[in-house]
């Protein structure tokens, strides 16, 4: 299961013996949760003002990160198209799968310098999440021209042989080259009418020449023939074809042009299949955590993982374990705080969901 619930309470004389009280309530005798410590530094809080202050702040820059993860992540769903089903494993943060980087989380100093205020902090990752948001938005439009322009390839390179390329069909030694009087015409004839065919082309045009016909390539439907005749004889021969509902293919053989035309084929497919490496901003806590037990700041925040069976439970034992922080919380009725959360509970609680893909129908 991919869900996480990040909590945080009150340290009691010391954090670690925060940690065991919760470790011995949900995994000594009933296995509720797999639980990991979530380090995070010790910021530059403030005053309580100033922690209030941000509170509105921190829920929308939250709400902003939430929506372009999901976009990304959705957006690799749609550039991976039918392997979707490994979308998850490709999904990435700093090099290491989703729940890998969020069990072993590690604040980065260097992005995130704790000296700086948690305004400033909250300034940087709003910042780089809108960076992020700006070059999906350029790469979704350079990807969805790509797309575009490789279905037309692709288009080219199927249907009936009377409007497909025929790059990836004839080779050099079907064609007469570098003639000054002869040249090599493809034709694509009905399967029910090869016998007329036979019959008939050499009579088309006064200077076809005789047996030169070749059967090249079939689909279900018709075949395509290489002839060749005398230049001067082409429009006489295409009319007389398009009588016999016999089609001439307008077709040069060039080398270069059909050798480029395959190289973008593959540009195309290949620059489609890129991925996008994915970096998660993980949801601070520790403003919420410092007005909601009050300054200086004492709380051990901690990372559980339950399993479905074990929800209900687990919710019950926590609220039974940080109960008597319930009354302590309530009476801080502070004008303008935002908690940022659908459902409140005595200790700080986040929702973490590594599964963020919902797909499109």
């Amino acid at each position: 299961m991919s869900e996480f619930w990040l909590i945080s309470a009150p340290g009691e004389k010391t954090c670690q013996q925060t940690w065991d009280t919760m470790m011995a309530a949900t995994t000594r005798n009933n296995n509720l949760s797999t639980n990991h410590k979530f380090n995070i530094p010790d910021l530059k809080v403030g005053t309580l003002d100033v922690l209030v202050g941000l509170s509105d702040e921190l829920a929308k820059l939250d709400s902003f990160v939430e929506g372009v993860v999901k976009k990304v992540a959705q957006y690799m769903a749609d550039v991976l198209e039918d392997s979707r089903d490994k979308v998850q494993e490709n999904l990435l943060a700093n090099g290491v799968d989703l729940v890998t980087y969020i069990t072993r989380f590690q604040w980065d100093m260097a992005k995130y310098p704790i000296k700086q205020s948690l305004k400033n902090i909250s300034e940087i990752i709003s910042k780089q999440v809108s960076q992020i948001d700006n070059d999906l938005k350029s790469r979704a439009s350079a990807y969805n021209n790509l797309k575009g322009n490789l279905q037309n390839l692709e288009r080219k390179n199927a249907g009936s042989l009377l409007t497909r390329s025929l790059a990836d069909i004839v080779k050099k030694e079907d064609f007469v080259l570098d003639s000054e009087y002869l040249i090599t015409q493809l034709v694509v004839v009905p399967k029910v009418a090869y016998t007329d065919w036979q019959k008939t082309y050499e009579t088309l045009a006064e200077m076809v020449v005789p047996r030169s016909s070749n059967l090249l390539f079939e689909d279900n439907d018709s075949g395509l023939f290489g002839v060749t005749l005398f230049r001067k004889a082409i429009d006489d021969f295409k009319h007389k074809a398009r009588e016999n509902k016999f089609t001439v293919r307008d077709f040069q053989y060039n080398e270069e042009e059909m050798k480029a035309d395959k190289e973008e084929m593959t540009r195309l497919s290949t620059d489609k299949k890129k991925q996008f490496l994915l970096l998660i901003v993980v949801r601070v806590c520790h403003t919420c955590c410092s007005y909601r037990y009050g300054l200086p700041v004492n709380f051990q925040a901690m990372l559980l993982q339950p399993s479905k069976k074990t929800m209900k439970k687990l919710r019950e034992v926590l609220n039974d374990l940080y109960k008597h922080l319930d009354s302590s919380a309530c009476a801080m009725d502070i004008p303008g705080l935002n908690l940022s959360q659908q459902e409140y509970y005595p200790y700080v609680y986040y929702k973490i969901d590594c599964n963020l893909l919902e797909f499109k129908v």
